[in-house]
């Protein structure tokens, strides 16, 4: 009998933490755009006893990313897809993100929902800049849910000028995400599969160090104090938390999209916080 395939795509801190949660007897077939980062996460979880292959992958290129799906199909069943690629507002121009964070996803969701198998579960890793700004207005929610994948960037706000700063680009993406999680649900449960999102708040990864010593460090660090938790998120947690929803006391949630932000959205919402 052929092993559970978990697919994990992207690498850095987060993906492993979520591997080594749900990577224990199946293989784990991680996905990155890096070789580097694929190297040294696969040495360091086959060092801890996980049995895993890597591919290296474009999640903006379509054909990259439906070839991962199939070499994933052709090594067993696909039980577990775990969406974790994106770039920071830092760390990319407008048009990157866009890209990256809001084609990759959409790419992977539409690639997976071929492959995965009965009773799997997928989730993609969102952020709580998804909920920063949104909701937008309903014209462009039902863009961003339900226009197809390859015409998504010829959207007209979703050009660069129209979108103007990464900042922007970066929330307008993570709320794609999550309307994408919840039409890709229909079509996950013709597989009878489940698909969800959970959007992390600030998560102590180097990605997020590289936001923390940016342009908006003030504002983070401000963050910490008002939000009702005090402190920032480990990679654990959101690791736990998608384990839940990938498992099978999550059975009846899909098109979900949880947020772990430690209250930051809620401060937001009654003006304890000002957005950047």
């Amino acid at each position: 009998m052929s092993k559970g395939i978990a697919v994990v795509i992207g690498a850095g801190s987060i993906g492993r933490a979520v591997a080594r949660r749900i990577g224990a007897g199946r293989l784990l077939l991680l996905a990155d755009y890096s070789d580097k980062a694929l190297a040294e996460a696969a040495e360091q979880l086959g060092d801890e006893g996980y049995e895993v292959t890597t591919r290296v992958t474009d999640v903006s290129d379509r054909a990259a990313v439906e070839a991962l799906a199939d070499v994933a199909a052709g090594l067993g069943p696909v039980t577990q897809v775990v969406h974790n690629a994106g770039v920071s507002p830092t760390q990319a121009s407008t048009e990157r993100v866009l890209h990256i964070d809001l084609l990759g996803t959409a790419l992977v969701l539409d690639a997976f929902a071929r492959v995965i198998a009965p009773g799997g579960a997928g989730i993609v890793i969102a952020s709580m800049a998804g909920h920063r700004e949104s909701p937008y207005a309903p014209d462009i929610e039902r863009a961003l849910a339900t226009t197809e994948t390859s015409q998504l960037l010829a959207l007209p706000f979703l050009q660069p000028d129209q979108v103007g700063s990464s900042v922007h680009a970066y929330a307008l993406s993570k709320r794609a995400n999550s309307l994408r999680v919840q039409t890709a649900a229909v079509a996950w449960g013709k597989r009878g599969a489940r698909v969800n999102a959970v959007s992390p708040g600030v998560i102590i990864t180097p990605l997020a160090k590289d936001e923390l010593s940016g342009p908006r460090a003030e504002w983070f660090q401000h963050v910490r104090e008002v939000s009702a938790a005090g402190r920032f998120g480990t990679p654990d947690e959101v690791a736990e938390a998608s384990a839940f929803l990938l498992g099978e006391h999550a059975g009846f949630i899909t098109g979900a999209d949880l947020l772990m932000d430690g209250g930051v959205t809620a401060a937001l919402r009654t003006g304890e916080l000002t957005a950047p």
